[in-house]
């Protein structure tokens, strides 16, 4: 079967990216392979410390809860960081310092918060689905969503807190050094 111009046209639409420019800033925006893991492991011990030191303020008793609590904020925090670096990055192209501490501020705080609490959520949500519906009917569906809301109300009003004041400290020096390697 020959081609014609028209098929031509559309085959190369979908060989192609949908834009060259897209995928040439998401590869300079994103962090390089040593920056990524260092920069996870570095933020998610930040955030797993910050949440230690918080239980330990508020006397936290239970030695294994301390590491759960740990863990989840050590693990929000890794996965975290990679995509808020890339996120800080498209938004700082070719911007002042001020521009790219701001982008890096908001969006490692968000990321992390998000992430965090999405692993919360399914946490929260695994533990409660004993009780639940079989899967995939209308009432699992609604336990599913309110479950996964009543986690992520809880996680605001509890989880939150658990990042201050070290994480804090730890986003500040983080945004500073986003700006400083963006000039």
């Amino acid at each position: 079967m020959s081609r014609t111009p028209a098929m031509s046209a559309a085959a190369r639409r979908f060989d192609e990216p949908a834009s060259p420019g897209l995928a040439r800033r998401l590869r300079t925006a994103a962090p390089s392979l040593r920056i990524a893991v260092a920069g996870s492991a570095a933020w998610g011990l930040a955030m797993g410390a910050s949440a230690i030191a918080s239980l330990m303020l508020d006397q936290w008793e239970t030695a294994d809860r301390i590491r759960t609590v740990a863990l989840l904020f050590f693990l929000g925090g890794a996965l975290a960081f990679p995509f808020a670096w890339t996120l800080a990055g498209l938004l700082t192209r070719r911007r002042r310092p001020e521009t790219a501490f701001a982008a890096c501020f908001v969006a490692l705080a968000a990321m992390t918060v998000g992430l965090t609490a999405l692993l919360y959520a399914l946490q929260y949500r695994s533990y409660y689905a004993e009780w639940h519906a079989p899967a995939f009917t209308l009432t699992w569906a609604f336990q599913f969503v309110f479950t996964g809301l009543v986690a992520a109300y809880q996680f605001a009003v509890l989880g939150v807190r658990m990042y201050f004041p070290l994480g804090f400290i730890a986003l500040i020096a983080a945004a500073l050094w986003f700006a400083g390697r963006s000039r």
